[in-house]
């Protein structure tokens, strides 16, 4: 089986480890914005070949593991190209305007639209993880409008690779994915920014930077070229869900200012209670 590999960073480079681990007979090409990166994933053994255009019809899956501005420029190209029996899988963090692009096109039963809940914030071959999906959700969009036989070989691969499958609506998956990814990202970055326009000595901070703030601030380091693409296609999803965001800061600081720090600890009670959602969504996880 020969599989094309559209962005080997970490999370393209990941899939590659996988399916050299669960594909029989697997060869695998890879393709990079970057030439440095693709050399960088051939010399790791990630990939064993570039994956030139001209090979595209040669592929029996490619894996687009590319930013969503690009994927969303690429996808009609590819399903124009590929042969009849290839398949294209999108793991994209945004699901509704790819979804949309390809509703009516010829092949789209050769499509599949797919989310992985899983990630660091590091970007790059290196990157790459044996285990990165292992018990991480993996969302699949409008699956029912892939064809049969190509859906089945993916959900197969999927489950080998230790990810539990969920469906979603692109819609509904865009919306949701605002409050447990996209403003996660946010907040880490405006963190980041405030931290280091307040505190000019940046040895002082990390001194003083405990656990708490390196896991919050953790996801600043993500790369910009991969999320700044998901904020504008996700724009209106994520510009009402900060105004709601906004409103609950705006809140905390008029409690803190009329020194209502019973209301405070009432209400941070209250939010205590998110540790009950989180630990039966993990236990919901182990008894699949």
């Amino acid at each position: 089986m020969k599989i094309g590999i559209i962005g080997v960073g970490l999370i393209g480079g990941s899939l590659a480890i996988s399916a050299r681990q669960h594909i029989p007979d697997v060869e695998i090409y890879g393709n990079n914005r970057s030439q440095a990166n693709l050399q960088k994933s051939l010399d790791l053994g990630l990939v064993d070949f570039r994956l030139d255009e001209a090979m595209i019809k040669q592929m029996d899956i490619i894996l687009l593991a590319i930013p969503v501005d690009t994927a969303l420029e690429r996808l009609v190209d590819l399903l124009d190209e590929v042969n009849d029996n290839a398949l294209i899988i999108d793991f994209g963090s945004t699901k509704a305007a790819i979804c949309q692009q390809v509703a009516l096109h010829s092949k789209r039963g050769q499509f599949l639209a797919t989310h992985p809940i899983a990630g660091t914030e590091y970007s790059g071959p290196a990157a790459a993880l044996p285990n990165l999906f292992e018990e991480k959700i993996q969302i699949l969009c409008e699956a029912h409008k892939t064809r049969p036989d190509l859906l089945e070989w993916a959900q197969d691969w999927f489950k080998k690779t230790g990810m539990i499958l969920r469906e979603m609506d692109p819609v509904e998956h865009d919306q949701q994915i605002t409050y447990v990814s996209h403003l996660s990202h946010i907040s880490s970055y405006m963190l980041g920014k405030t931290v280091m326009e307040k505190e000019k000595d940046q040895s002082a901070i990390f001194d003083m930077a405990g656990s708490g703030f390196s896991s919050t601030v953790r996801l600043a380091k993500s790369s910009p070229f991969m999320w700044v693409p998901i904020f504008e296609q996700n724009k209106e999803n994520i510009s009402e869900t900060l105004s709601q965001y906004i409103n609950n800061l705006n809140q905390f600081k008029q409690l803190l200012d009329a020194n209502r720090f019973d209301d405070l600890h009432e209400q941070i009670l209250e939010i205590n209670n998110i540790r009950q959602i989180l630990e039966g969504i993990t236990n919901t996880k182990n008894n699949k």
